[in-house]
């Protein structure tokens, strides 16, 4: 990263709300200094990456002019099925140069990319068992378009970049810091966002599994809309305020079994298949080859000085709030049956995800749920049922001293568990 920074900017680009959180350090103590959420430009990112630069970094620059965030640099997080590849790995121990080359031919052969050009980093951890003759690795992998688009972003916003992460790490360190993490227990970390859902495993805020399934919160409100023949927008609203998961629900989903096959048409991803091709169906490699001088994931990339950015001033309408019709509690039946079969088709992945690593000699000992699709009543308790663990909310501001000026108390109130990923960003630099 360079020079050590005192304070930065976490951003989460999602395809619906872009999440912010600007976090300061007194001495080693991480302090939240400013946060704020804002809607995404339609039209500009979905489950695949972010591809909109100018409309993207108006509307960042504009969210910080209102959130009162003064830091000088960013910290991104890259994302999306075309835009990044996280793998976790179990590598015999070596030294530090075998196990790079090593790591060089492991990030060539797993290249999913129809790019020629790649961003990789790879880190090594100790594995529990002291005894182990083994090395835990996490790697990741990004075409160097994404990247690209993240600085061009950040040049528009009018700040450089300090880092670009991935979210899986994002989410470790917030795990970390709100006390989440307990160095004797598996948690399983379901992120549910609009278009995906990632399912990842952490011990003691170390990644262990990563997982993302094409399931979010708008296939939820979709199904909404089509069964009680709804707008979208009204369809949303009334998910958001009147739909509530029964616990008793989940007795029909306890006979569902790993390995069953999606009800889903399309092929979900799979980050378990050692063929990159079946990792992503869409995608295929074609002669990859990672670059002699490959950019840091983890650390910051060449950027511009800060004095050279020329951001464009673009407003960005605000969107109107869609009307919720009114509701009964038979409603909310009819609301929660027109969801249902979203709902045990997203189970069943969560399902799999457990079963998948608990066959590889692992265990789980809860589930926490984070993302701006968690908030649907009920969720917890229900995947709790179903899958007869414990599950709970993700509270990414537990254990953070607050002490921004400008602050909208209902913003956390109703949203905390969207800015698990912005606030983990945030903390690259209490951790690096």
């Amino acid at each position: 990263m360079g020079k050590k920074l005192s304070s930065a900017i976490g951003v989460d680009i999602g395809s619906q709300k872009i999440k912010i959180a600007e976090i300061k350090l007194a001495g080693k103590e991480p302090t939240i200094s400013a946060v704020t959420m804002t809607d995404t430009p339609p039209g500009t990112v979905d489950h695949t990456g972010v591809y909109d630069v100018d409309a993207i970094g108006a509307a960042i620059k504009q969210a910080l002019a209102t959130s009162g965030a003064t830091a000088s640099h960013f910290v991104f997080s890259v994302a999306g099925q075309q835009s990044v590849l996280v793998r976790t790995l179990e590598v015999p121990r070596m030294n530090p140069n075998e196990l790079k080359e090593h790591m060089n031919w492991e990030i060539t052969r797993n290249i999913p990319f129809p790019e020629s050009t790649v961003v990789s980093d790879f880190r090594s951890f100790e594995p529990a068992d002291a005894a182990s003759q083994n090395l835990d690795v996490v790697m990741a992998i990004s075409p160097q378009s994404a990247v690209d688009t993240l600085i061009g972003i950040a040049k528009k916003a009018g700040k450089p970049i300090a880092a670009i992460d991935v979210e899986p790490l994002g989410i470790a360190r917030s795990l970390k810091v709100s006390g989440s993490s307990d160095p004797n227990e598996v948690v399983c970390v379901v992120d549910v966002g609009h278009k995906t859902t990632s399912i990842n495993m952490y011990r003691d805020g170390q990644l262990l599994l990563p997982r993302q399934v094409p399931i979010g919160g708008e296939m939820f409100t979709e199904a909404i809309a089509n069964n009680l023949n709804l707008s979208v927008e009204e369809a949303e609203a009334m998910k958001v305020q009147h739909a509530d998961i029964p616990e008793s629900a989940s007795m029909g989903m306890m006979s569902a079994s790993f390995g069953a096959a999606p009800t889903q048409a399309f092929q979900a991803y799979n980050p378990f298949a050692d063929d990159p091709a079946l990792m992503n169906p869409a995608l295929a490699p074609g002669g990859m080859a990672v670059p002699d001088v490959p950019l840091d994931p983890y650390a910051a990339p060449p950027v511009e000085a800060a004095g050279a950015f020329e951001p464009a001033e673009i407003p960005v309408p605000a969107a109107e709030p869609a009307a919720v019709p009114s509701v009964s509690s038979a409603d909310s039946v009819r609301i929660y049956n027109a969801m249902a079969g979203v709902l045990d088709e997203f189970v069943a992945e969560v399902r799999r995800s457990v079963d998948y690593f608990r066959s590889k000699g692992g265990d789980v000992n809860r589930i926490v749920l984070c993302g701006g699709g968690a908030r649907l009543r009920g969720l917890a308790p229900f995947l709790a049922s179903s899958l007869g663990l414990p599950a709970a909310m993700h509270d990414p501001f537990q254990g953070l001293s607050i002490s921004a000026k400008k602050l909208d108390q209902s913003l956390l109130e109703e949203n905390a568990e969207a800015f698990a990923v912005a606030i983990g960003n945030g903390l690259h630099i209490a951790f690096e």
